[in-house]
Order: C-alpha cells, then structure tokens, then sequence
C-alpha cells in the first residue's frame, strides 16, 4: 500500500496525445497514477456515452511505471470504466484531463470532450481539472505551463474544491516568463457563428463541413476570455447545474392545475 494521493489521467486527443504525456509527467510527482484515454482522438465529443457498441479497454505499455489503459469510447466511457472496471470502487483522490490542444474557455466548455472527462469524475465526486493550451499544433510545447500545472494541482490535493468539485483551465500560448499566473474568473458569455461549408466528394455526393468564428461580445474584466487576452491562466469554478435561477420567478406564472388555461 502507498500513502501517495491517487490520481486519474485521462483526456480527449487519444491515448498517444503528447499533452496527455505533459500531463503524466506532472502528474506522477504528486501521487500514483492510473491512465484511461480513448485510442483515438474524440475532440468535440462533449459528454457522449457509448450504448449501442462494447467497449474493450487495452493495457498499454507507454509510460514507464504507470498503469495504463487506451478505450474504444468517448471521454467519459473512459472514467466511468476506470471508476467501475480498474479501480474496483476504489475512490481516486483527483482526476486530471489534457492538456487538450486549444482552449476550452467560454462556450467550448459544453463541447469539450476534455471537460466533460472532467466532469463526469466531479459528478462521482472527485475532485477534477480539465487543462487546455491554447495552441492547435500537434507540436505544442508544453513545458512552459508545466509548474503552474503541478502548483494547481498540489493546491487542489491539499485544500480540495469544496461544493465545486471542478475547475475549468486555459492556459494562453506564451513563453513562462509572459505567464502572469491564475486569474479567477467565471465563464465569458460568448458564443460561435456558425456555417457549413459545402462541397463535392470524388462520388459526386455532396457533403457539409463545419466551420465558423468565435464571436465574444462580452466585455468584462472578470471572465476567462479577459484573463486569456491578457496572459492570464484562466480558472473557472464549474459544474453540471444548467437551471438559470434568475428565471424561476419570472416564470411562476406557468404553475397552474392541470388543465387550466394559461391567461
């Protein structure tokens, strides 16, 4: 047995991500690890569950000393079979996703597969980080933020998240030294044009390709995009609760018996 806190990697960009492999090499100086990725990438998959397919896990032989494991699924399959399947009930002590290449600020949350592995470990009550650079390239270099990584994530096995149970962190793709450090903040009100472009395949079949741009309207200081633009690591307290509670008042006029027209 060990005294060392438990700790599950998992992400969204495949089992051979080389953030996943940042995010491994940080992760093992806090604790033992266990690492569940799908085995292939699974970007924009959101909080997806496989129900139609089985899902196979494959131990996997990639970093030296650490239990591991690829999946067929989504994200999500892959905490809930390690809750369920590898760490035969055995509460783990933090769950870790990323580094997720490109940022999952703002709306991109309610997409990310890399959040939503997060998210499915804070509603089993674990407390989880879902990390992101905000840099697409394969290539990414990830080293710059790897102690401000190991600073949050020593922090959070030490003090825990309390009611929160999730953090939401983007990190700005700039050299150590530009980092300003964390910037606490809540989720900018932003959203994505949308359009779909059209074209031709080799059959002669038409097909539609998504594309678009990230619109942010919102102004305040106080949000992850504010925090990003300005070199900020931006953290954002999250959670799975939906309900808009300025609404519930404005909406009490719908309580009614049943089958009473509504004046």
């Amino acid at each position: 047995m060990t005294n060392r806190p438990l700790i599950l990697v998992t992400n969204d960009d495949g089992i051979n991500a080389h953030g996943l492999k940042a995010l491994v090499e940080v992760a093992r100086e806090l604790g033992d690890l266990i690492v569940v990725a799908p085995d292939s990438p699974q970007s924009g998959q959101g909080h997806a569950i496989t129900i139609k397919d089985p899902l196979r896990l494959k131990k996997v032989d990639i970093y030296d000393g650490i239990e591991a494991y690829e999946c067929s699924g989504t994200p999500v399959d892959c905490v809930k079979l390690a809750k369920h399947v590898l760490l035969h009930q055995r509460a783990a002590d933090l769950c870790v996703s990323g580094i997720n290449h490109g940022s999952n600020a703002s709306i991109n949350i309610l997409y990310s597969g890399t959040m939503s592995a997060a998210m499915e470990a804070s509603l089993e009550g674990i407390n989880s980080i879902g990390f992101s650079l905000l840099d697409y390239e394969w290539g990414a270099d990830f080293d710059s933020c790897k102690p401000f990584l190991k600073e949050l994530m020593q922090y959070v096995l030490k003090n825990g998240l309390g009611n929160c149970k999730l953090l939401n962190v983007n990190i700005p793709s700039v050299s150590s030294h530009e980092l300003k450090g964390f910037k606490i903040c809540r989720q900018a009100e932003a959203r994505w044009i949308e359009k779909y472009q059209e074209g031709i395949d080799p059959r002669g079949q038409k097909y539609y390709w998504l594309t678009g741009e990230f619109t942010n309207n919102d102004k305040g200081e106080d949000t992850d995009v504010w925090a990003l633009e300005h070199n900020y690591i931006s953290v954002v307290p999250s959670g799975h609760d939906l309900t808009r509670y300025d609404a519930l008042d404005a909406l009490k006029d719908l309580e009614q018996k049943a089958g009473v027209p509504i004046s």
